[in-house]
């Protein structure tokens, strides 16, 4: 009987969990194509199987859908700059390739960086910045293994202040894109800096 009850809990489990996977998807799906306004608990049930009120039972409210479909995407894009990262085994080359990949996907999909301030935004406002923090944290710590080799003395501080360049560099770019080779040479300035860095 106990054994019964314990794989009719497990099978409940996975239910929930694999509804609150579609709601997640369906709202990456609302999300990337209308913002952060626009995912309300109504489009999400629109854009998925399941019904307005099915998400609020598998969900306490909608900034939670948001916060954890905001970071699927950004979970996306990391794997994706890890995959371009093993590509070669030079440190620069690979900090290079990883800033370029980076840069391109907000530059190809430029609904990707209104998504990511617009997210940052209503994160701030409704005072729930704990989700942001460690999307921000895990591209920090992306950069953090990239520049260890290149900045042996403070590799902390140069992933830093590659985190701000990126961050400045996504909305530059919107407005006035610059060259592949002049990034390159402010990459170059900011690990130049760099304590311990051999000049």
């Amino acid at each position: 009987m106990a054994a019964s009850s314990a794989s009719r809990a497990k099978h409940t489990d996975g239910n929930r969990r694999a509804k609150q996977e579609q709601i997640i998807e369906a709202a990456k799906d609302v999300l990337a194509r209308e913002g952060v306004a626009a995912c309300t608990a109504r489009a999400v049930a629109d854009a998925s199987p399941l019904t307005k009120s099915a998400i609020h039972y598998y969900f306490n409210d909608i900034n939670e859908i948001v916060d954890r479909a905001v970071f699927a995407h950004v979970d996306t894009m990391l794997d994706d700059l890890r995959r371009v990262a093993g590509e070669t085994t030079d440190p620069y080359e690979r900090l290079l390739r990883v800033v370029d990949a980076y840069l391109t996907t907000f530059a190809d999909k430029p609904h990707a960086a209104f998504l990511w301030f617009e997210y940052w935004i209503n994160a701030g406002r409704r005072d729930s910045l704990d989700v942001a923090d460690r999307m921000l944290g895990e591209v920090h710590t992306l950069l953090l293994d990239l520049v260890a080799e290149l900045a042996p003395e403070d590799p902390d501080r140069a992933a830093h202040a590659l985190v701000s360049w990126l961050l400045g560099t996504i909305v530059q770019q919107h407005l006035r894109p610059r060259a592949v080779e002049a990034l390159h040479e402010e990459i170059a300035l900011i690990l130049t800096t760099a304590p311990g860095h051999p000049s």
